[in-house]
């Protein structure tokens, strides 16, 4: 059983990254979606960073792998959005490319991880 500094952590300091590129891409999208695709985006962003965060506090790997299965999700879910985003002309597609290349990054970080935590 091992407390995690999230800090040191490698996939919480990308997804802390990722979370400030998905805020710069998001900054000009249209003011009617403000508490739509937009809100969803920024939540499921820091929802990442947020979830790998808090599993690092938590007492015994099994817990850590539940916030680390969280921040998966998340990060899925904020892959879809993008893809939404892109569709709709939102996002232009250099920012689209280089969100999504550090997100697949950090979604095979964090399943190793999960893996690591496993043995």
């Amino acid at each position: 059983m091992q407390i995690h500094n999230f800090r040191e952590l490698k996939v919480w300091q990308k997804s802390i990254e990722l979370g400030k590129l998905v805020y710069e891409a998001t900054a000009n999208f249209p003011s009617d979606e403000k508490q739509g695709l937009k809100s969803q985006i920024l939540r499921s962003a820091v929802s990442i960073a947020s979830n790998i965060a808090e599993g690092s506090g938590r007492i015994g790997n099994k817990e850590f792998q539940h916030f680390l299965s969280i921040a998966n999700g998340s990060a899925f879910e904020l892959e879809t959005q993008l893809i939404f985003a892109r569709e709709f002309n939102f996002i232009n597609e250099e920012h689209y490319l280089k969100i999504t290349a550090l997100l697949t990054e950090i979604e095979k970080m964090i399943y190793s991880f999960y893996l690591t935590l496993n043995r």
